[in-house]
């Protein structure tokens, strides 16, 4: 699993947590995703890790399960393709084996996967989803075999709306052949635009599949995790909804959509609508968090208003009365002083 990301787009949440431990509806996005693998018989998990590794290997662990777990660190960035050639390097990589992007949730059926990519005898095959917007994503059309007709990167106008879900199935030479030692290598960029007609198809999906890297959907896959959405063993475990730990002190409203985490205070006159409130926050009297993050032992003051879409980080205050407005970013440790407006750009 590559988890060796900086999670920039989530910032400033992600410079004090990894963003592969982000906490999705009380867990670790990473302990979620586990889940996933050991449901479809998966014993073996290499996490590929780089930025605040130590970080996930503290939180994780060595199993999860019947799943044993076993770090790579990279020690610089290699993009996405790079940390397999490590850990093929390192003598790590199996005949044909799973790559997963670390900022997803889904409940793709894998076994399902593998069959399109033994009956085609593929090289790589690319588990596909459609979505409604894909300019922001890897568009890949394909033929009716499925194979892949060409790999194009972020597009204003796309010609499919199949994506790359960011699951692969590998044979280990397309490592080997594909990917030098030593330097960066994008799958992306490089590597599967060069397999075009020799071994790569593309397979379409139909499941639950969200990349949480931004905090709309970030705050969405906490929403669909609470409401049971996406399919065993994800969905139907019966969480509450809202999700409040049994200790936090909740005075105030948490309306459904929203997770309370432990040690967090919600006053009383206090209301949180469909964020995420993290452990050891506190919301004074009268403050309203809404759409919005508010990371670990971060203050809101009295009649503050948070949102939507801000996240304030980790230790950060905002003051009585202050507005952190729409789209605001409040880095750790930061003040919002009293009565002010912050928007936007991020506060210091």
């Amino acid at each position: 699993m590559l988890a060796g990301g900086e999670g920039t787009r989530l910032r400033p949440l992600t410079r004090t947590i990894p963003k592969p431990v982000v906490p999705l509806a009380g867990r670790p996005h990473l302990a979620w995703m586990l889940d996933w693998l050991e449901y479809h018989g998966v014993r073996e998990v290499l996490l590929l890790c780089g930025f605040l590794a130590e970080r996930v290997r503290t939180r994780i662990g060595e199993r999860h399960g019947r799943m044993r777990l076993t770090y790579v660190v990279e020690p610089e960035p290699l993009d996405t393709a790079g940390p397999l050639r490590l850990a093929l390097d390192q003598g790590l990589l199996a005949d044909r084996f799973f790559v997963l992007n670390g900022d997803i949730l889904t409940d793709l059926d894998l076994a399902a996967l593998a069959s399109h990519h033994d009956v085609r005898r593929a090289r790589a095959t690319i588990a596909l989803v459609e979505v409604d917007d894909a300019r922001s994503y890897g568009c890949v059309p394909i033929d009716e075999q499925g194979r892949v007709q060409a790999f194009l990167e972020k597009m204003e106008n796309p010609p499919t709306n199949l994506v790359n879900g960011g699951v692969y199935l590998l044979e280990r030479g397309v490592v080997a052949e594909r990917v030098p030692a030593g330097r960066r290598v994008s799958f992306e960029r490089e590597v599967f635009p060069a397999l075009v007609g020799q071994g790569l198809f593309g397979y379409p999906a139909s499941c639950y599949w969200l990349d949480i890297g931004t905090l709309e959907r970030y705050l969405e896959a906490n929403r669909d995790l609470l409401a049971g959405k996406p399919a065993p063993p994800l969905g139907g475990r019966g969480l509450a909804n809202p999700l409040i730990d049994g200790g936090a002190e909740v005075a105030g409203v948490v309306t459904a959509g929203s997770v309370v985490e432990a040690g967090c205070v919600i006053a009383s006159g206090a209301r949180v609508e469909r964020s995420v409130v993290l452990g050891g926050a506190r919301l004074e009297r009268g403050a309203q968090v809404l759409d919005s993050v508010v990371a670990e032992s971060a203050v809101i003051g009295c009649e503050a208003r948070v949102g939507p879409g801000a996240i304030v980080g980790a230790g950060a205050e905002v003051a009585a009365k202050a507005v952190v407005g729409t789209g605001a970013r409040i880095e750790p440790g930061a003040r919002v002083a009293e009565a002010s407006l912050a928007t936007g750009a991020s506060e210091r």
